[in-house]
């Protein structure tokens, strides 16, 4: 699963790459300064495998991770192929969130494409160019979907009307996530079609650091613009990230961090906006050898989660024991959430839930 960073040259999406990845990106003041996309590996912060490795005392420890993707910058003309448009389109179509940076803040050194800053026409222009895409797809299903329709299929008939309505929705300036369409109906016929501007979005809004922790009147009009998107937004000073993760130890950048006023740096925020915009979620397994926090989707089933740690765990699976993390923390260690008759034992139906300890029972 992967989170790719989009916006235009030069708002601050490689400096935030190298922030969250520490995978130096290239970063310059010019545009298409990144040409092939970057891809970082990026521990989830979790305070919960902290503790499990308190009281385990394990030989390592192992993260949840996700994967960000570091994408060039895009320009007006991009679905017709201007500057590294026809590039940009094809990488950001194999992520499944998009974290869209915008330029919130004002730098004479910095040069802006449009020579001026105003985040709400960047992300227009950006809308507008994932918008136009998408009506190249629509327009070609629909092509296909209505000789169906006009035999009578009504089936044909039901998808031909959704796709309508997305098609109008989009040359209306609307991107499909905000296009009212039933459930049933996204599911069936929207959701095969992977639209770009279907994909959940996080709004990144790139502020200076007075602005890092009361956003300021360009962050305003960003929330304002997305209220009815279904989208998130988060204020982050990335040129001050960079500077902290360039502090050596874990002390200084706490003081560093109470300075600003923060409790944590926004980088990490910032990761975890993307693992629940993923719709992922997080179970441990705990042992002496191994603390280690497993990726799943929201909704996965015992054996699904079985089946990240070895595909023969989830063909074989028998059972899990489960402790919930709560009560794991509450009683301090398995043996006495056992004695204490917390351990619960789950069947195949069991949906796990974020955070639940697990281990399996198997048989190959």
């Amino acid at each position: 699963m992967k989170a790719g960073i989009v916006g235009l040259p030069n708002v601050g999406k490689s400096t935030l790459f190298n922030c969250l990845s520490n995978a130096k990106a290239q970063s310059a003041n010019f545009p298409f300064c990144t040409i092939e996309p970057n891809i970082g590996v990026v521990n989830v912060p979790d305070s919960r495998l902290e503790k499990l490795e308190e009281l385990v005392n394990p030989e390592r420890v192992l993260p949840a991770t996700v994967d960000i993707v570091d994408i060039a910058g895009l320009v007006k003309g991009a679905s017709k192929g201007e500057g590294l448009g026809n590039q940009f389109l094809g990488n950001i179509r194999e992520t499944d969130a998009i974290l869209h940076v915008l330029r919130c803040f004002d730098d004479d050194n910095i040069v802006h494409v449009d020579e001026s800053v105003d985040p709400i026409r960047d992300k227009e222009t950006i809308d507008m160019e994932l918008q136009l895409k998408d009506l190249e797809t629509v327009d070609k299903k629909l092509e296909k979907v209505k000789k169906a329709s006009r035999t009578g299929n009504k089936e044909a008939q039901k998808e031909e009307a959704v796709l309508v309505a997305i098609k109008n929705g989009l040359e209306a300036g609307v991107s499909v996530r905000a296009i009212e369409i039933s459930e049933d109906d996204r599911t069936e016929f929207v959701k095969p079609l992977q639209f770009i501007t279907d994909k959940p979005v996080m709004y990144v809004c790139n502020v200076d650091e007075g602005a890092a922790v009361k956003g300021n009147a360009y962050v305003d009009k960003v929330k304002e613009c997305v209220a009815k998107e279904n989208a998130g937004v988060i204020v982050l000073a990335v040129g001050t990230e960079a500077d902290i993760t360039e502090l050596e130890t874990y002390e200084e950048r706490q003081m560093f961090l109470e300075d600003l006023g923060l409790d944590e740096p926004g980088s990490a925020k910032l990761i975890r906006g993307a693992y629940k915009l993923l719709e992922l979620e997080t179970y441990f397994t705990a042992g002496v050898k191994e603390v280690r926090a497993w990726t799943i989707p929201v909704g996965a089933t015992a054996p699904q989660a079985a089946g990240v740690i070895h595909t023969d765990f989830e063909k074989g699976f028998i059972r899990a024991e489960v402790i919930g993390y709560d009560d794991y923390v509450t009683f301090g260690s398995e043996a006495k959430v056992k004695e204490a008759g917390k351990m619960r034992v789950e069947g195949k139906e069991y949906i796990v839930k974020d955070g639940d300890v697990m281990h399996f029972r198997f048989n190959v």
